[in-house]
């Protein structure tokens, strides 16, 4: 069964929704001889990136001649004219990309999936709002309401989807994860490595606004404490990165707060490792990529009530609360007076959470049998809700 997921970025830069679809469709290919699933992607434009992966045949790449915001591309018109799929898969929404593998689909009467991305949540929307309204009325509301699926990363999402209107079919599958070998020797390395005389805190991800950053700045004014140190690692607004710079220059925090920039492979995971806790305090993010790629070198996180990551407590591998600099400052001293013991049992708590749940070949698995369902081959799978 041949299969197109289409994406408008899938450059090394690009974040989260990019190393997911990568990680999924490798491993769609690796488990299944029944699927041939492909990619389609206009190249990178940024002289210093390039597309994920190891030149795979299966990431059918287009010269990038996107233009205007929406990224019109004659490119991708040619490669569609001269290729057809059974199932068509687009991720994300609000790019040409995205409406034209969906209005392709339609005209040739094929079944077709949209993975939103988190780009349906209320918060989501009301970010250039008027913009979003237009393109709502000329194709995306057309697009999503006519989906044959919609694939929701977690319950919170699928909630948002129908907030939003969609009554079909809403498959929930988290996002894969990577484990690399190498990130078993990490865990066992740190075996608990924390010196009782600091504590070394981290955020991981885009430097956005909506990432309320300045929230840990702000429990670390809060707490003064000299032997706490956090670790900044992501790129993004410039303007943003500039006041969380000067708020840290305001509370003398110089000597506490480190900027990485971005970081990518083994370099990523072994600065996650050195971590005593990773802290997400987004008001709002969907499922996070940075959650189980910490999770899985053994370092525990505190994600805020606006991320879906309610098991972190249940598992007993962080904490899942409010995004207050009041609240993160209590669990920073929660994490600093916490035992060498507790923090390695919270750490292996958590990888083994991630391989069970989010492991690529188990994703992969239920993606393949969605698309077996949206072809009528199979019964209706438990992940799939219906109204």
């Amino acid at each position: 069964m041949r299969v197109l997921q289409t994406i408008a970025g899938f450059g090394v830069k690009s974040g989260g929704p990019t190393t997911c679809t990568y990680n999924l469709i490798a491993a769609i290919n690796e488990v299944s001889q029944y699927y041939d699933v492909e990619i389609l992607t206009p190249e990178p434009k940024a002289s210093d990136d390039k597309l994920v992966g190891k030149g795979e045949e299966w990431i059918k790449h287009v010269k990038n001649d996107t233009f205007t915001p929406l990224d019109f591309s004659k490119n991708i018109n040619c490669f569609f004219k001269y290729n057809d799929y059974e199932i068509y898969h687009t991720n994300g929404l609000w790019k040409y990309m995205n409406h034209k593998t969906c209005d392709v689909a339609r005209k040739r009467g094929k079944p077709y999936i949209i993975t939103t991305h988190g780009m349906l949540y209320r918060t989501a929307l009301n970010r250039s709002s008027w913009k979003k309204s237009i393109l709502r009325k000329i194709w995306f509301d057309s697009d999503i309401m006519n989906a044959t699926c919609i694939h929701a990363t977690c319950e919170q999402e699928m909630e948002e989807i129908r907030k939003f209107g969609y009554q079909g079919p809403i498959a929930v599958i988290g996002n894969p994860i990577e484990v690399p070998e190498y990130t078993e020797a990490m865990i066992e390395s740190r075996s608990y490595h924390k010196d009782k005389n600091k504590t070394t805190i981290g955020f991981l991800g885009r430097i956005h606004p909506i990432k309320r950053i300045e929230n840990i700045i702000h429990a670390l004014n809060l707490l003064r404490n000299e032997n706490v140190e956090l670790c900044i690692i992501g790129s993004g607004n410039a303007s943003y990165e500039r006041t969380i710079n000067d708020l840290v220059v305001q509370y003398n925090l110089e000597k506490n707060v480190h900027f990485f920039g971005f970081l990518n492979g083994i370099e990523k995971y072994e600065t996650l490792a050195k971590l005593d806790c990773l802290f997400v305090p987004s008001d709002m993010e969907n499922f996070g990529m940075i959650v189980p790629e910490a999770l899985i070198v053994g370092t525990p996180v505190m994600a805020s009530l606006g991320t879906p990551w309610t098991k972190l407590n249940k598992e007993r591998c962080g904490w899942w609360c409010d995004n207050s600099p009041e609240t993160i400052a209590r669990i920073i001293t929660e994490v600093v007076n916490l035992s060498n013991d507790k923090l390695a049992q919270m750490g292996y708590n958590g990888r083994k959470y991630t391989i069970r749940e989010f492991s690529a070949n188990e994703v992969a698995k239920q993606m393949a049998e969605l698309y077996r369902w949206v072809k009528g081959e199979v019964s209706q799978p438990s992940f799939v809700y219906t109204i």
